[in-house]
């Protein structure tokens, strides 16, 4: 991935107001290699991380490491999930901050993502790194990846692939959003929402059933085998047979 991706592009004249600096000083520069810049066809933008290092505001080499459990009973994931990050990407960083929150990831009231969301906004941070998408948020990533972004922070995240979770946890998920709609409809202490949400567990728990794979054998019925013509089949005349 391009060390500047995401990251906001200045054209020349732009970064030039920034800085301070005509235009042509501007280019110098970057000839000189005094500030980096990226071409897109034939034009020249100067990154947003450049700009702030020359103006001395760029962001300090610290990481936060972000993990989540959506329960206290998954707390010793909530410290694999630590360790892992701090063996990926603490070398990388002369700083780490550790941030973690045990709860859904749809919940908007987590004090760990907050903080670093905090920590973006002051510009105290380089990167947040998470072990998947989803212990992020569970929807809309890409928004969050995002507003840190535009602080000059990159989204590190260690598998991109999506992540296992276990099924309580995505039943879980599942009946927040079930309960904020249906609360919205009915009220919140509708005894609608409770009946819709039992019935919804219903539905998810025979789902978890039909997933299940059958069993490999039948019983009460002969296995068919095939026979020549003019021959007794084997099955003929024989009790019905279990077959495993």
């Amino acid at each position: 991935m391009p060390k500047y991706y995401k990251q906001r592009l200045y054209r020349t004249a732009e970064a030039a107001v920034l800085l301070g600096v005509h235009k042509d000083t501007l280019r110098r520069w970057e000839r000189e290699g005094k500030i980096k810049a990226v071409w897109l066809g034939r034009e020249r933008r100067f990154p947003e991380e450049e700009i702030r290092r020359l103006l001395g505001e760029a962001n300090p080499d610290v990481v936060v490491l972000y993990a989540r459990v959506s329960g206290h009973a998954r707390r010793a994931d909530l410290q694999r999930q630590v360790e892992v990050l701090k063996e990926a990407y603490g070398p990388r960083f002369s700083g780490v901050v550790v941030l973690t929150d045990v709860g859904s990831g749809l919940s908007t009231d987590r004090r760990g993502l907050r903080k670093a969301m905090q920590m973006a906004r002051e510009r105290k941070i380089r990167a947040i790194a998470v072990t998947y998408p989803d212990r992020l948020t569970r929807f809309g990533f890409e928004y969050l990846e995002e507003y840190f972004s535009s602080f000059g922070v990159e989204v590190l995240v260690l598998n991109r692939e999506e992540d296992r979770s276990p099924q309580q946890e995505l039943v879980g998920d599942l009946l927040t959003i079930v309960t904020s709609f249906a609360g919205k409809l009915y009220g919140h202490r509708s005894h609608k929402v409770k009946k819709l949400k039992n019935e919804v567990k219903e539905a998810l728990s025979r789902l978890d059933t039909d997933d299940r794979p059958e069993t490999p054998w039948r019983a009460g019925r002969a296995l068919e085998e095939p026979h020549c013509p003019g021959t007794q089949s084997p099955g003929a005349g024989a009790e019905d047979v279990l077959v495993a």
